[in-house]
């Protein structure tokens, strides 16, 4: 696998990405997958055409592309992988697997409001509603800065905290 990311292939995928129309996505799919025989195993390509999969809702397509890219990923594109992967295995109704991925994109990242964010959806739709609205407590405790919020944070702090540990 390569994970070579030269500026004209960031170039390229950036541009196919400007023009993709999320209500027809066989050009976006079929561009990336031309470009995937130009650049094959190239992490950063598999990334996009799985992308391109999900998109589409062809989630059990997306899946194995992700899965192949991982490895060879770094930095903000690995993050975007995780929470594409994670969210897609929930919306297949693979809780366990989608709660194992953003438990590690969560430590690999913990500054990421996304992946906290996505995981929040996925402990809700695993019906740990307790659990998902803790997550989401903490991402505002953390991140919305106003006067209000800051007053009350140790509150929202000590909810999210009890909320974390009801069975």
């Amino acid at each position: 696998m390569t994970s070579e990311l030269t500026p004209e292939l960031a170039k390229t995928i950036d541009d196919a990405f400007a023009r993709r129309d999320r209500g027809n996505m066989q050009p976006t799919i079929d561009f990336f997958e031309r470009l995937l025989t130009e650049h094959p195993d190239n992490a950063y390509v598999l990334y996009e055409v799985g992308g391109a999969y999900d998109t589409d809702g062809q989630e059990e397509r997306a899946i194995g592309y992700y899965e192949r890219a991982l490895p060879g990923l770094t930095g903000d594109t690995r993050r975007k992988c995780l929470l594409q992967y994670g969210s897609t295995l929930r919306n297949l109704d693979r809780f366990d697997d989608s709660l194992d991925v953003f438990k590690q994109a969560c430590a690999e990242f913990p500054e990421s409001d996304s992946l906290r964010v996505f995981k929040a959806l996925t402990l809700h739709a695993a019906g740990r509603k307790d659990q998902a609205l803790a997550t989401l407590l903490l991402v505002i405790a953390d991140r919305v800065d106003t006067a209000e919020i800051k007053r009350y944070e140790a509150a929202i702090r000590g909810n999210a905290d009890y909320l974390a540990n009801l069975r």
